[in-house]
């Protein structure tokens, strides 16, 4: 009797748990959309409607975007899980966008790992969260490789005082380089501080290695291209050479400070007004597009997700 109760109450805490993830990321969505305080939503309606960005022609072209990007992450986390625990596309896309909605209200996406791992038995979930975690490092080291490279290509627009933050990235990724590099080769001394993370690591090989980091790289330049598409479509005056460059800059400066993804379009929107500052650009403008990208890839996808995560059945098997 006493075991039925303590189970009832264990799924009761469980729906309400999954409803508060729910309704807390609409919530924030809606409240940063229809309350952004650095967007005259007017204005903002405005724009969208005078650049005809609600024609069938650029909705669709859109939504293209924003479907291959998260095709080609649900192709990825399915090929880092295979070796695993084999899942079907569907199943990967189950689980990518389910989790896409709790990492929208935690720190540093912390809820995706925390998602994923429900969904696979007790004594895979170690290997699971790494395999999240090797998907996120090769966009991290993506972000951070380009945008090094746009940064001293634009280092020539900056004003002085930007210099230490070009520097500090430039050192940060290379750091970063560093240590993935070690860690591919075993250092002894590495394995005596982190041998259960190495032995764990090991699990993919590298052929499976190459692929996600190719599809890392193929995702990182749908997006900015989805970008580059918004600048063109509000008419922006810019080079394409130096909207890539604005573009690969501003991912690189945000891909390093920890913050919550529902606040990501406020820090990506005041890092693009800065660096797309230098080429005059409307600030209206900027924080538009980078809202638009917020709600293409991280809202909807979270959205939808939300249905997922309301179905979700933690594995309990050992």
């Amino acid at each position: 009797m006493l075991h039925s109760i303590s189970y009832k109450s264990k799924q009761f805490l469980w729906l309400v748990f999954k409803l508060a993830i729910v309704i807390g990321c609409c919530y924030f969505i809606y409240d940063k959309i229809a309350y952004n305080k650095n967007i005259d939503f007017n204005r903002f309606w405005s724009f969208l409607i005078n650049f005809d960005v609600f024609s069938i022609k650029n909705v669709l072209l859109l939504l293209i975007f924003t479907s291959f990007n998260w095709f080609v992450e649900i192709t990825k986390w399915r090929l880092l899980v295979a070796k695993i625990h084999p899942i079907s596309w569907l199943t990967s896309g189950i689980q990518t966008l389910s989790s896409s909605t709790l990492a929208m209200v935690t720190p540093i996406r912390t809820g995706e790992y925390g998602v994923k791992i429900l969904y696979y038995p007790k004594t895979q979930r170690k290997e699971i969260a790494l395999a999240a975690f090797a998907g996120n490092l090769y966009q991290l080291l993506i972000s951070l490789g380009l945008g090094i490279w746009s940064i001293i290509y634009l280092i020539k627009y900056f004003e002085k005082t930007f210099i230490s933050t070009v520097l500090f990235i430039f050192l940060a990724g290379l750091l970063l380089l560093v240590i993935v590099l070690l860690l591919k080769k075993n250092i002894p001394f590495l394995q005596r501080w982190f041998p259960k993370f190495l032995t764990k690591f090991n699990f993919m090989r590298e052929e499976q290695n190459r692929k996600a980091f190719l599809m890392s790289l193929v995702r990182y330049l749908i997006f900015s291209h989805q970008f580059y598409f918004l600048i063109t479509l509000f008419q922006i005056d810019i080079s394409y050479i130096d909207a890539m460059a604005c573009i690969t800059s501003m991912y690189a400066l945000t891909s390093v400070v920890p913050i919550l993804p529902i606040f990501d379009f406020l820090l990506k929107g005041s890092v693009s007004i800065l660096i797309f500052s230098f080429f005059k650009i409307d600030p209206l403008l900027v924080i538009t597009i980078t809202t638009l990208m917020w709600v293409l890839n991280f809202a909807i996808p979270a959205i939808v997700g939300s249905y997922f995560v309301l179905t979700l059945k933690p594995n309990t098997a050992s």
